[in-house]
């Protein structure tokens, strides 16, 4: 018993230590500890959070490129631990993301970013023909994700049998693992996931 709530304790301090290592990167961390994220608040009464820091992302629908700036259309999605956004998670509404300077269409168009800044207000446009109210971010940071996609194997045999080294109390021996003999012939899965 005493050696199973060891391996559990030891399993407990090994999942808070990595999840002490989830971090957001440097380009769209912000000032704030805790910028604003949720665009439902913010579009209800964009009055309230006008030079408030906000972090949003998803995807860039439209670039426009004006003079000394770069507007980003951005179809919001919830975001992780990460900041990165939940792929095939729904829109939750879109903003203008005003860059200062020069951005090639090329590079985010279609692109999945996470950008953070000052909320600087609601201004009224289209979407389709439709009129539309965005909410419009001054842009401090911003970071382009790249979709990777990556094998997860299913877990293998593992030998039932193990062996116990000696401990305090004795010689050691060989038995059956905590785990039992777990094995899964599940098929490979492909998973799609952003990175910096």
């Amino acid at each position: 018993m005493r050696k199973y709530l060891n391996n559990k304790a030891a399993l407990l301090v090994a999942t808070l230590l990595l999840a002490g290592c989830v971090t957001v990167p440097d380009t769209v961390k912000g000032r704030s500890p805790v910028p604003q994220q949720d665009l439902l608040r913010v579009m209800n009464a964009p009055q309230l959070y006008v030079g408030q820091e906000a972090r949003f992302g998803g995807k860039v629908v439209k670039v426009t490129n004006l003079n000394g700036r770069t507007r980003l259309e951005i179809a919001t999605q919830p975001l992780d631990d990460t900041a990165r956004p939940r792929l095939n998670a729904a829109s939750v509404g879109r903003i203008w993301a005003d860059i200062n300077g020069f951005v090639d269409p090329v590079d985010v168009n279609n692109q999945m970013v996470t950008v953070v800044g000052t909320i600087r207000g609601s201004e009224k446009g289209e979407i389709g023909k439709a009129s539309y109210n965005f909410v419009v971010v001054d842009v401090a940071g911003y970071q382009r994700w790249r979709l990777q996609q990556q094998v997860v194997m299913p877990m293998q045999p593992i030998d039932p049998w193990i062996w116990y080294g000696p401990g305090r109390h004795h010689p050691g021996f060989w038995g059956p693992g905590p785990w039992g003999n777990y094995y899964n012939s599940g098929p490979v899965q492909v998973q799609t996931i952003l990175t910096e």
